[in-house]
């Protein structure tokens, strides 16, 4: 009888390992609008960011910041729980990078789903000078609206719903098979670094979300994703280990 190896141990030796080598970028996959309402219109800054903080020689490169910017829909809650420490009406969060924001309020739909998120800015709070020493709970990953670029997004998950599918002799394999083990996304936002730079087989890691390589199916001016692996062991947490 063949050796089971627990896949967890593999997943793990692969985070050691892209968390090493694998630059930092920006990407947002569920995006939804800020409007930074006290920035200047026409205004754009460059932020410096970090290539990996691993490599000691990674350098940096530079990312635009704009009035207009992207977040991931699931760091704003407008009636949040305890323990909630992103963007929420009234409270400060700090874009990485860049500046603290404070949400002053959002817009939504006849559906009641939010399509745009208000906030001002500390001008004083900017990354690397005296005011960021500024305490928040919070730190966001975002994109410049004006300046990001739509790529396709492949999330993949483990094949199965459970972890040792051999093991189950009651049902047929295609019923344990996982529905999520697939999803595609197609408007994410990068960040132009990112999309100036991917080549084919390179792997990146986007902030807070996870790592991924760029798909041989990657064009001129289409750029594809997958994703290799989370920051985390979801799959653990789901399991109860």
């Amino acid at each position: 009888m063949g050796r089971l190896n627990d896949i967890g141990l593999l997943e793990h030796n692969i985070r050691e390992e892209l968390n090493h080598h694998a630059n930092r970028v920006s990407a947002v996959l569920n995006p939804v609008k800020v409007v930074i309402t006290n920035y200047p219109e026409d205004k754009v800054e460059m932020m410096e960011m970090d290539n990996n903080p691993e490599q000691e020689n990674a350098g940096k490169h530079q990312m635009p910041f704009s009035r207009e910017i992207y977040i991931e829909r699931d760091d704003f809650m407008e009636e949040p729980p305890k323990k909630f420490f992103r963007l929420t009406p009234g409270k400060e969060v700090r874009l990485k990078g860049a500046y603290i924001i404070m949400c002053t309020g959002c817009t939504k739909d006849a559906d009641g789903n939010v399509t745009e998120i208000q906030c001002t800015y500390d001008p004083d709070t900017l990354s690397g000078s005296a005011g960021s020493q500024r305490k928040v709970k919070g730190t966001l990953h975002w994109v410049s609206a004006r300046h990001c670029v739509d790529a396709e997004v492949r999330l993949y998950d483990r094949l199965f719903a459970v972890e040792n599918p051999s093991a189950d002799t009651e049902h047929d394999f295609r019923e344990l098979l996982n529905p999520e083990s697939l999803r595609v996304i197609n408007d994410a936002k990068i960040e132009p670094f990112l999309a100036e730079t991917a080549k084919v087989g390179d792997t990146f890691q986007f902030q807070r979300i996870g790592y991924f390589c760029v798909d041989e199916d990657t064009t001129e001016g289409h750029l594809v994703f997958n994703r290799t692996i989370g920051l985390k062991d979801s799959w653990a947490k789901q399991q109860g280990k």
